[in-house]
């Protein structure tokens, strides 16, 4: 069972076994026609049921074999320019290539006797971010494992900083379309039921801010205090960019921290031709960033960022066996002071070599690409009376329904719109998603591919159109 440890005894089983496992994926990114095959859950469940963990294969060759039946067969495939679903990117190869390197390196970002040169490319990358976003010179960081720990980290920050004894009395402001982590969030930090108040949105699925110095009037007229805002650069059902520089007004006015979730509108920090989007970001005491959302990462690679770095204490606890407090007086640039996490995986490199590789202006023409197509896409579906579009896009989401030509009753559209994507993944002829507007559902596209045309989103469409056609039809005839 030796030979299978990665050491220098066996560097050349390694370099086959791994090049074996490129060329199958290779192989499969290839030829793949379609997002997905839509296998359903029972077809494949039985097949790995069926799998005996207690007995081996032997080798890597035949573990592969069965791993085409079991996953890289049916797995959907986010490359591929017909998935339009979730806030999903393909990826770009110098970053697989940091994921290999470190997969097989494994160095611990939590210490610098675990990691040297890690930590080190991880805290570089961390000013480079908060360089990019404006946050000024005391900014740090750390990398994370996605949005929904960033934005838990930044808001447990908050909470510190608001200097209360009775976290009853503690609120947190978000808009009625923010992330779910939120409010995931103020129950993980000990809040109130209560303690998030959703802001109603305008049109553009913005947050009011006179709805917003209303809430913080009356927070600080009922006696509360107002621990947060949580301003949205890119809500995930519809990628609307809350009004961040009247928002830092008001979180200056009541003394509020600023946290930005700009999970997926990250992307504009490197963009050529839309970077004012975010226009006063740079007011936040605290970002939350997703590469592995719109810089083309592999999941994952997120981070959070801070405008004061001393405000990271909140987060730190020292163990003698791992960071003890004589490591800080001899300047040991330890990352777990800054984490919540303790062991965690050197998820930087991949964005390192891919600025290393294309550069920031490279990741940013690709992401100007979706924008760019999503903006298309919203003139398409606007044209088409087949559809009802929600929003114009600020980044690269379209929100859309189905409308039949016949007057049909609401909940007979909603039906239709469902069986529509439900349909169109089992066809696996495309992927999209889905979300509720108003009480009613509506499919969206989340344009991350620069590879997806205009003629993979008018196909799309004709595809959604005929799929809920033939239930509706099918419903008519069924009452008859």
């Amino acid at each position: 069972m030796r030979s299978h440890l990665l050491n220098d005894t066996n560097a050349e089983h390694y370099r086959r076994s791994v090049i074996e496992g490129v060329e199958r994926v290779a192989g499969k990114l290839a030829t793949t026609e379609r997002p997905f095959t839509g296998v359903s859950v029972d077809a494949l469940a039985p097949l790995i049921d069926a799998v005996d963990l207690d007995q081996p294969l032997g080798d890597s060759t035949a573990a592969l074999d069965e791993l085409e039946d079991l996953y890289l067969r049916d797995a959907v495939y986010f490359h591929h320019p017909r998935y339009l679903a979730h806030l999903n990117c393909p990826v770009v190869i110098p970053a697989v290539l940091g994921e290999a390197v470190l997969s097989a390196v494994n160095s611990s970002l939590d210490t610098w006797d675990q990691s040297a040169g890690g930590t080190l490319i991880e805290r570089k990358l961390i000013d480079w971010t908060a360089g990019r976003i404006g946050l000024g010179p005391a900014a740090d960081g750390v990398f994370t494992s996605g949005g929904t720990q960033s934005n838990l980290q930044a808001l447990l920050l908050a909470r510190e900083e608001a200097k209360t004894d009775s976290l009853a009395k503690l609120r947190i402001f978000a808009s009625e379309v923010s992330h779910f982590s939120v409010k995931k969030s103020a129950k993980l930090l000990g809040l109130a039921p209560d303690a998030v108040v959703p802001v109603p949105v305008d049109h553009d699925k913005r947050l009011q801010t006179v709805a917003l110095a209303r809430e913080l009037e009356r927070c600080k007229e009922s006696g509360l205090v107002p621990m947060a805002v949580v301003a949205t650069a890119g809500t995930t059902d519809f990628g609307s960019i809350d009004p961040l520089p009247e928002i830092a007004g008001l979180c200056g006015q009541y003394g509020t921290w600023m946290h930005v979730d700009a999970a997926y509108g990250c992307g504009l920090l490197a963009s050529l031709k839309y970077r004012d989007r975010i226009a006063g970001i740079e007011h936040a005491d605290s970002v939350t960033v997703d590469y592995h959302k719109s810089f083309f990462q592999p999941v994952s690679s997120s981070a959070v960022l801070v405008r004061d770095a001393a405000t990271l204490r909140h987060a730190t606890y020292h163990a003698d066996y791992l960071n003890p407090r004589r490591a800080v007086a001899e300047r040991i640039p330890n990352q777990v002071d800054k984490s919540l996490q303790t062991t965690r995986r050197f998820d930087a490199l991949k964005l390192w070599m891919t600025l290393r590789v294309m550069g920031a202006d490279g990741i940013g023409r690709l992401f100007d690409e979706v924008c760019d197509l999503a903006a298309v896409g919203f003139r398409m579906l606007a044209a088409d009376p087949r559809f009802d579009v929600v929003v114009e896009p600020s980044l690269s989401t379209l929100v859309f329904r189905y409308i039949p030509a016949a007057v049909t009753d609401p909940s007979g559209i909603d039906r239709a719109n469902l069986y529509a994507r439900k349909a169109l993944f089992a066809s696996g002829d495309a992927v999209v998603a889905g979300t509720k507007v108003g009480g009613r559902h509506y499919l969206k596209f989340t344009l991350l591919n620069p590879e997806t045309t205009t003629a993979d989103i008018a196909a799309v469409l004709d595809l959604i159109a005929g799929h809920a056609e033939q239930y509706l039809g099918e419903s008519l005839d069924r009452a008859c």
